[in-house]
């Protein structure tokens, strides 16, 4: 790894894309990782400038709005402002967070653009597209649906198939459709710029395969695999109404293709923050830090240092640490199925609770490879590490010190061998804490942070000064002093990872701050110093809490399974004077009883208006008996008698089922006399 000294720090993470929320798979991708880096950094107190902001440019967000009956406009207005507040409440702590709508985004992408045009960097090349006559525009992948060609289902887009996977080429549909007028699309010609990586491949080898081996091995990987293929020249505009237009005569209805608009977004979000941001992107004593996910990979690494290269005179990044994906519940979190546990619906569910959320999610972050949030983890985490360990050490060396001294600090007497032995630990877990963050290990750090907590925990249940008190009280007073260093010395090492509790934790020592320096020293905090009163640190976090998150997870699940759902083949025609055969009446329930040793039958005393009959059915899981009496409902009378578990069952209760096989009464809306017939 590099070891040059660097005299700032330029940190970006990746711009959230604005047509919804964000959600803990972003989270732990990028976020939490990126807030963790940067707050370390101010702490050590360096030159650090972390910029971010929603991209808000491409075709999902004219579909979104085309769905919903607005502007493109009005949906990232919408999804930048929840973006934007959720991530406040989160304590994600943004230097700026921009938007690729404002001004200087335009400005900014449109005189880069001209640069490489006027150098001569781009190709043009003229292709066969799909273009909508009625609609008069051409058609993004995503605006032309048909008939799969891998799996023949209906309603493959023209870059993927959602029923299979299979990945697509607009051309590739039967009966190709145009989603905005229904349409068959033609094809047309179209030019479009192209960024030819091809000619940059030889410059980012080197720079990538030679110079930085010390990158993860997912992202090193996945470049090299990338230039093994063979990089291709890309387009950097396409047909698209919604965009920055192509700043070159003659390109009327193109606009730059949203991959090349966003990372230039970094830039002006650093011009807007900085009227000396030169320094930052142009500097070689600067270091870059790019925070992104897995799928951003190639983006990031070889697609804008292509064009920072093309450009001149940008730094490259020094290290791209991207991490793998995250799962929920066993299952892909996916967007389009609501799968997913959103920011915005965490912070009004969970008050109070944003280190817990950032906690499990650096704790159980996808580093390496992809991994599982659970529920059940989530609430592990809570009670059996911060409430058990942190909070437990917390509250036990301030209470004590409120007990015995009145919150005032004691002075530390002779040191035994034990105590200089804890202490001792602190210079060692803070070089190993050191050592993680700076080389983006932030699980390992966090457990090093968590380790002084530790520490703590091990040194009272050891020096037990609730029984010392008794017989040596003077030796209590060394005891909760080291304790009360060892509480300090945690303040500073989690403030990076929970800044939420580190704040707390500054108020209840009564100090303003501790400087990260600080860490492995034990006299922090002085002797006669008073401290607060001591509050809770952590809550536990309850069973019935947690089903309810995992409620609202399977009641999504449903929601798409039904959505799903392909509606039933209609059954083999009959005549009339087959319907007419079958007599259905409307009908009162009487009364109702479960039928012993089973699960799912009911027996029904049900007034037919004809008479009053035993109908015995399985809807015991969806209805109770109580719910049931007095109620009208539909039976089918003259069905052949049939006898289920000893009872003779005179009749069918008339119900539908959805896709997940829940069955519902069909009953008449208003009430009508008992007996009436239905046909």
């Amino acid at each position: 790894m590099s070891k040059k000294e660097y005299k700032r720090y330029l940190v970006t993470s990746a711009l959230p894309y604005a047509n919804g929320p964000v959600h803990i798979g972003h989270l732990a991708g990028v976020y939490v990782p990126s807030d963790i880096y940067v707050r370390y950094l101010r702490l050590r107190g360096r030159d650090v400038v972390w910029v971010c902001g929603s991209d808000e440019h491409g075709v999902p967000i004219t579909i979104k709005a085309r769905k919903e009956g607005v502007s493109p406009q009005d949906v990232v207005d919408k999804y930048n402002d929840i973006i934007k507040r959720s991530f406040e409440g989160l304590g994600i702590s943004f230097d700026i967070y921009s938007r690729t709508t404002s001004p200087t985004h335009y400005k900014t992408a449109s005189e880069f653009f001209r640069t490489l045009y006027d150098k001569g960097v781009f190709s043009e090349a003229t292709s066969q597209q799909y273009y909508d006559e009625e609609a008069k525009t051409f058609l993004a992948d995503r605006y032309i649906m048909g008939t799969c060609p891998h799996c023949q289902a209906e309603g493959a887009y023209g870059d993927q198939c959602e029923k299979c996977g299979s990945t697509l080429n607009p051309t590739d549909l039967i009966n190709p459709k145009s989603m905005i007028s229904g349409s068959a699309p033609v094809m047309k010609e179209t030019t479009h710029w192209y960024l030819p990586l091809d000619k940059y491949e030889p410059a980012l080898r080197e720079w990538i395969l030679e110079g930085h081996k010390e990158w993860k091995t997912n992202v090193y990987g996945q470049c090299k695999s990338w230039m093994d293929l063979g990089l291709q020249p890309r387009a950097v505009s396409r047909d698209l109404n919604w965009g920055i237009p192509v700043p070159v005569e003659g390109a009327e209805g193109k606009v730059l293709y949203v991959w090349f608009d966003a990372p230039i977004g970094y830039i002006s979000a650093t011009k807007d923050l900085t009227p000396e941001w030169e320094k930052y992107w142009k500097s070689e004593d600067t270091k870059m830090v790019h925070f992104i996910g897995k799928d951003n990979i190639v983006f990031h690494c070889i697609v804008f240092p292509a064009m920072l290269m093309a450009h001149g005179g940008y730094i490259l990044p020094e290290n791209v640490p991207a991490n793998e994906f995250l799962n929920l519940e066993g299952d892909k979190i996916s967007t389009s199925r609501n799968w997913a546990v959103w920011l915005n619906e965490y912070l009004e569910d969970m008050p109070g609770k944003q280190d817990v959320l950032r906690y499990v999610l650096c704790a159980n972050a996808p580093e390496t490879k992809d991994n599982d949030f659970t529920w059940k983890d989530y609430q592990a985490r809570n009670n059996n590490e911060l409430v058990a360990v942190l909070g437990n050490f917390v509250n036990r060396a301030l209470v004590l010190t409120h007990k015995y001294y009145n919150g005032v600090v004691p002075e530390a007497g002779e040191l035994t061998d034990y105590d200089r032995e804890i202490l001792a630990e602190l210079p060692r877990i803070k070089g190993a804490l050191e050592e993680s963050l700076e080389n983006y290990r932030f699980r390992e750090a966090l457990k090093e942070a968590m380790n002084i907590a530790r520490l703590g925990n091990k040194y009272l249940a050891d020096t037990e000064p609730w029984k010392v008190v008794k017989t040596d009280p003077e030796r209590v007073k060394t005891i909760l002093n080291v304790a009360l260093q060892i509480v300090a010395n945690t303040t500073v090492a989690i403030e990076p990872f929970m800044p939420f509790s580190a704040e707390k934790l500054l108020r209840m020592l009564a100090v303003e701050k501790i400087e990260w320096d600080m860490i492995g020293r034990s006299d922090i905090i002085p002797a006669g110093h008073t401290i607060s009163t001591p509050e809770l640190l952590f809550e536990k976090i309850e069973d019935e809490v947690i089903e309810r998150q995992v409620q609202k997870l399977q009641d999504t699940k449903r929601a798409n399974e039904a959505a799903a759902a392909k509606v039933a083949e209609q059954k083999e025609s009959v005549t009339f004077d087959e319907f007419g055969k079958m007599d259905i009446r409307v009908s009162k329930v009487v009364a109702a009883e479960k039928v012993a040793k089973t699960k799912k039958l009911l027996k029904l005393t049900v007034d037919t208006g004809i008479d009053t009959r035993t109908i015995v059915s399985g809807i015991a899981e969806y209805y109770t008996p109580e719910e049931l009496v007095g109620r009208q409902i539909l039976v089918l009378v003259n069905l052949l008698p049939r006898e289920l578990k000893g009872i003779t069952s005179e009749g069918m209760i008339l119900m539908s089922a959805d896709a997940t096989g829940k069955l519902t009464l069909l009953a008449p809306t208003d009430e009508v006399p008992v007996g009436s017939q239905v046909g």
